[in-house]
């Protein structure tokens, strides 16, 4: 089992290309969540999959993450510093599956392309990281598409803000999320991932428990289909413990903004993902705002790329 710890910055672990294509990999895993979701959503109360997604995934990590690390107890600040940041990822992922009642995978992927400039900008603020010029153009541009996908390329429902209850609420979830990667780099202590990871889930739960509590007595578990559960497995093994782990440790090699610029590749990715299934393409007129997020992370990385080499 690989064990990767907190990288030093002038001397790190893995080749930043290697980072890359973890990201990568994450991105697309990330991005078939939103397929899986919309496909599963109206299995189960969002809460109460979230609480099932969280709990499979905390007993498949459970054992690795003993015979890796043992019993390792955190302390009741490092727990309080795991319960801030799975605050974000749980009021996310809930906005998330409730959205996807009332919207779509893809409108949801598009959206979530805000994310990188709501991040940036929380880390402006608390982690004192600094937004040049070519950053803020290429975060610009990735806005202007996420909101052409949005509106469907129409000007008059931008103005008229013609835009569904599950895409302002996935645009909730998404200031909640935006929070995560600059979360992540400002309460890790050196602490493995792997650790880190496996109680971010476990305060993750606590958190859906919490929310779930008063349904769940109410849930025909006999009557949940076997495609729910499925998914439900893959959500919790793929999306969430390989993402969650890939997502740790790239953080610390390319930094919050850097990361979550690989978000704008997530409408390309769904696109990508639904035509393989035979669901065809979306309406030619949001591609253009496909295109144009797909070429923002790009721009991001390059710029990031090289303002570190100069």
């Amino acid at each position: 089992m690989l064990k990767i710890e907190k990288p030093n910055y002038f001397n790190t672990q893995l080749p930043l290309w290697s980072v890359h294509c973890l990201m990568l990999l994450s991105s697309v895993i990330v991005s078939s969540s939103f397929t899986v979701g919309e496909a599963i959503t109206h299995g189960l109360e969002p809460s109460v999959l979230l609480l099932v997604r969280y709990v499979v995934a905390v007993l498949c990590l459970a054992p690795v993450l003993l015979y890796n690390h043992g019993l390792s107890i955190p302390t009741v600040k490092q727990l309080g510093g795991y319960s801030l940041i799975s605050a974000s990822t749980v009021g996310f992922f809930w906005c998330m599956f409730e959205s996807l009642r009332y919207t779509n995978a893809l409108s949801t992927s598009v959206i979530f392309t805000l994310v990188p400039g709501i991040s940036g900008i929380y880390s402006a603020i608390f982690l004192k990281e600094r937004l040049g010029r070519g950053r803020l153009w290429a975060l610009f541009f990735g806005m202007v598409g996420a909101l052409w996908v949005i509106f469907r390329g129409d000007l008059n429902r931008l103005l008229g803000l013609e835009v569904n209850h599950g895409d302002l609420l996935f645009l909730a979830g998404c200031f909640m999320m935006a929070a995560y990667t600059p979360l992540v780099k400002k309460l890790h202590h050196h602490e493995s991932m792997m650790v880190m990871t496996f109680w971010v889930l476990v305060t993750g739960t606590g958190w859906l428990l919490l929310l779930s509590f008063a349904g769940l007595g109410a849930v025909d578990w006999q009557g949940v289909e076997t495609r729910v559960w499925a998914g439900i497995v893959y959500l919790a093994v793929f999306s969430t413990i390989i993402t969650f782990y890939l997502t740790h440790i790239s953080i610390l090699y390319l930094g919050p903004t850097r990361v979550m610029a690989y978000s704008y590749f997530y409408p390309a990715f769904v696109l990508i993902i639904n035509w393989g299934l035979g669901k065809g393409l979306p309406p030619a007129i949001i591609l253009p705002g496909v295109a144009v997020v797909t070429l923002a992370t790009v721009v991001l990385q390059w710029e990031l790329k090289s303002r570190k080499l100069g």
